[in-house]
């Protein structure tokens, strides 16, 4: 049998934008001088947001520009309805239909303008549209600003796992606003600082020294510790995406915490429990299994724990929110387990899991079922 192959080899083809320019503005949120003032737009752009965001009071004079028919000249918005149970490839699809309404071309700049929810869709939304438009985004969380606006991750959840649809496509443009940590909720200021407490462990000691020490400053919002909290945090997200932008290597080690925080969401509902609330547990249970073989000394993880409990974090085996699953503390274990098993960063049935020996001293190790059940009782 005769038998012949030939290689058909391409190029290396970096999607979205081939730098993300990131800027920090400071003061009250100027959306219209923002993008209406200037030299005009050439290409058009949708801009998408959510109900909540649009009732800000820093966005009435932005969405006065628009027509009621969510038009200004070649720019249209869309607003869509709020909340993780709307991160769905539907929701995507609409943005999409936006765009195709509107007859958009690949020249187009898809905005997202809100929390991770929307800038994770948005983003998602323009780099399958039309096999890639261009995409902004203006975080308006601490959670986005600090962690998922930055790095180019995009996604919608599915089947009720967190983010199991995406691509890698980074914004060209990232405006950040610090002052729009202002008019959110206690319960999403402190999901996004769940995201700061991360990155400090990973790679700021003086950012964690700072959140240990000025426990009252952060939660009063001090300008002083918000903007600390920001730009630490996106420049060391920017310093590891920079080396590893498609998570083959170091980018891993900003997971952690996460295996055990996506379980914990996709077991309790998603948007059952904010998903930096989700990540400070998963940081605690990250501790003590690194302890529990061995890696971690004792005292940083008693450290670290008694740190998170003083945010109000829940750092024990079973969160509450799994309560309503059942007394039989044995049986929801074995439930995360098998959810964490399906986790997008495991490269086959073992489990995965970023941990740490010390402060920013990080690595990854595949674990036994029978050591993560021991610390989930």
């Amino acid at each position: 049998m005769k038998f012949e192959e030939f290689d058909l080899v391409y190029p290396s083809v970096n999607p979205g934008a081939e730098k993300t320019v990131i800027k920090f503005f400071s003061g009250e949120p100027q959306l219209a001088e923002t993008f209406f003032s200037g030299a005009q737009q050439s290409a058009p752009r949708l801009f998408v947001t959510d109900t909540v965001v649009g009732s800000l009071p820093s966005m009435q004079h932005f969405l006065r520009e628009f027509d009621d028919s969510g038009s200004r000249g070649k720019d249209g918005i869309i607003i869509l309805d709020s909340g993780e149970e709307f991160k769905t490839i539907d929701t995507v699809l609409k943005i999409v239909k936006a765009a195709l309404d509107r007859n958009f071309g690949r020249n187009a700049v898809f905005v997202g303008i809100g929390g991770g929810v929307i800038t994770d869709m948005t983003a998602f939304a323009a780099s399958i549209f039309k096999r890639g438009a261009k995409c902004e985004l203006v975080p308006t969380t601490l959670l986005s600003m600090v962690d998922a606006a930055v790095g180019g991750k995009t996604g919608c959840d599915f089947d009720s796992y967190k983010n199991m649809i995406g691509t890698f496509f980074p914004a060209s443009t990232i405006y950040i606003f610090p002052e729009f940590t202002k008019s959110l909720d206690d319960v999403q200021y402190l999901s996004g600082l769940g995201e700061v407490m991360k990155t400090a462990l990973l790679s700021s000691e003086s950012l964690y020294d700072s959140l240990k020490k000025r426990r009252n400053d952060v939660f009063e919002r001090k300008n002083d510790i918000v903007q600390q909290m920001i730009a630490t945090c996106v420049r060391a997200k920017a310093n590891v995406v920079e080396q590893d932008f498609t998570e083959k290597n170091i980018r891993r080690n900003l997971n952690l915490g996460h295996t055990f925080a996506h379980a914990l969401e996709t077991l309790a509902g998603l948007g059952t429990v904010a998903h930096g609330d989700a990540v400070a547990w998963g940081i605690a249970r990250a501790l003590v299994l690194g302890n529990a073989i061995g890696i971690c000394h004792s005292s940083y993880c008693d450290e670290v724990i008694s740190t998170l409990e003083s945010y109000g974090w829940e750092t024990g085996a079973i969160h509450s929110a799994l309560n309503a699953e059942g007394t039989d503390k044995a049986e929801i274990a074995k439930k995360l387990i098998e959810i964490m098993k399906k986790d997008k960063k495991n490269v086959d049935e073992n489990i995965r899991f970023v941990l740490q020996t010390g402060p920013c001293a990080t690595l990854i190790r595949e674990v036994s079922e029978e050591k993560v059940f021991q610390i989930l009782q």
